[in-house]
C-alpha cells in the first residue's frame, strides 16, 4: 500500500487501469457479446473501496467509460474499440459535466455542429475523473438547436484527436486524476457517434442510473474499512476505567453502524439484481440503494474519526483518509438531493416505478 500513496494519482490511474485490464476484473462490465453484470460489479467495488479508494476510482471509471459502447455502440465500434479497454490498454472517461450545468444534463452546451461525414465539437467538459491520464472520452455534445434533452448525442473521441487538450488539472480533497477538457473545433468522424443522433440523454440517463447502486456499493467498502479501524481502536485503546469499547456510547456507535451496513448492503444487492434482470422500474431502487448507502457510509465514517478521537484527524491516517474520500460519493452519478427527486417522482408517477 506504501508503493500506491508514493505514486502521483495519475501514475497510479494508469498501473491500476492496467493491471486490472491484464487480471480479467473489467470481465464483469460485459463485452461485445456480453451484458454486464451488477451484482458482481458492486462486489467489485465494495471490496476495492475497502482496499483503497483508487483501486474502486480506477476501476469505475473504466467501467463507466465502456458502459456506452458495450449497450449502444455498433458492431464495428464494439469490435474496434472494447478489446483494448476491456484489457487496460486503453483508458478512458466520461465527459459529461460542465461549469454551468452540473447535474443537470439535459442543458449541456458542448456543441457538435454537423459538417459532411463529420462533426466539430466545441466546447468545455469539466470535473472529468481520468481527464489527464484518459486515451479517449465518451463525449455528451448538443448536435440539435434549442436547449433540452432531445438535441443531445454520444460520441467517442480520441484524446489525441487535434482541436482537444486538457485545459486544467483539478486537486481534489481526496487525491486522483481530475480535470477539465477543452474542445476546440476538434473534429470527429460520424461513425464515432454512439448511438442514433438525439439519444445521447437517454444513454447516458440509463448509464447513470445502472451505475449509482455500484456508488453505492463503493461508499459501503469505505465505511466497512472505517467501522474495522474504529473496532480495532475502541478494543485497544487505554482509559482509566477500561477501554474505548468499554464505553456504552461507543457500543451505541457500532450498532447503529451495523445496522447502516447490514441496511446498505441488501438495498444495493436488491437494486443491482433488478438491474440484472431489467426488472421494470429498477430506477427507483437504484437511487434508493445509492443514497442510502453513501449518507450512512458518512455517517458511519465521521463516527470513526470521533472514536478515534484526535489521532483520527492526523493526516494520512486511515479515518482521515476515508473522511476525504466518502465525501465524493454522496455528489458522483447525481447528488444525494438528485437522488431524493428521483425517489420523490416515483412516488408521484408509480407507473414508473
Amino acid at each position: 500500500m506504501g508503493e500506491i500513496e508514493d505514486r502521483s494519482p495519475a501514475e497510479i490511474g494508469r498501473l491500476l487501469t492496467a493491471l486490472f485490464g491484464r487480471t480479467g476484473w473489467y470481465a464483469a462490465v460485459g463485452g461485445a457479446d456480453t451484458p454486464p453484470d451488477f451484482r458482481s460489479i458492486c462486489l467489485i467495488r465494495e471490496g476495492f473501496g475497502f482496499v483503497h479508494d483508487l483501486f474502486d476510482f480506477a476501476f469505475s471509471i473504466q467501467a463507466l467509460a465502456a458502459a456506452s459502447l458495450i449497450k449502444y455502440g455498433s458492431a464495428e465500434q464494439r469490435a474496434a474499440l472494447l478489446p483494448d479497454i476491456l484489457a487496460g490498454r486503453s483508458i478512458g472517461c466520461l465527459a459529461m459535466s460542465e461549469s454551468e450545468v452540473g447535474s443537470d444534463l439535459a442543458n449541456v452546451s458542448l456543441r457538435a455542429e454537423h459538417r459532411g461525414e463529420s462533426y466539430a465539437l466545441s466546447g468545455t467538459k469539466t470535473w472529468i475523473s481520468n481527464a489527464d491520464i484518459a486515451d479517449f472520452t465518451i463525449v455528451l455534445a448538443r448536435t440539435a438547436e434549442g436547449g433540452g434533452p432531445l438535441g443531445l448525442s454520444l460520441f467517442y473521441v480520441s484524446t489525441q484527436s487535434p482541436g482537444m487538450r486538457v485545459s486544467e488539472t483539478i486537486q481534489a480533497m481526496a487525491p486522483r486524476s481530475f480535470g477539465s477538457l477543452s474542445f476546440d473545433e476538434c473534429i470527429v468522424p460520424a461513425d464515432q457517434m454512439i448511438g442514433k443522433p438525439g439519444h445521447g440523454f437517454k444513454i447516458a440517463g440509463e448509464i447513470l442510473e445502472q451505475y449509482r447502486v455500484t456508488v453505492g456499493a463503493a461508499a459501503t467498502g469505505f465505511a466497512r474499512r472505517a467501522r474495522n479501524a474504529a473496532l480495532s481502536w475502541a478494543r485497544s485503546r487505554r482509559l482509566s476505567t477500561g477501554t474505548v469499547w468499554d464505553m456504552q456510547m461507543t457500543k451505541s456507535k457500532f450498532a447503529d453502524s451495523e445496522v447502516a451496513l447490514t441496511g446498505s448492503a441488501l438495498l444495493i444487492a436488491q437494486a443491482a439484481w433488478e438491474i440484472d434482470q431489467q426488472i421494470r422500474g429498477y430506477g427507483k431502487h437504484s437511487s434508493i440503494a445509492k443514497l442510502f448507502a453513501t449518507e450512512q457510509a458518512q455517517r458511519i465514517i465521521d463516527d470513526a474519526v470521533q472514536i478515534f478521537g484526535a489521532a483520527g484527524i492526523v493526516k494520512d491516517t486511515v479515518p482521515e483518509r476515508l473522511y476525504r474520500q466518502i465525501r465524493s460519493l454522496r455528489i458522483y452519478e447525481g447528488t444525494s438531493e438528485i437522488q431524493r427527486l428521483i425517489i420523490a417522482g416515483c412516488l408521484q408517477n408509480p407507473e414508473i416505478g
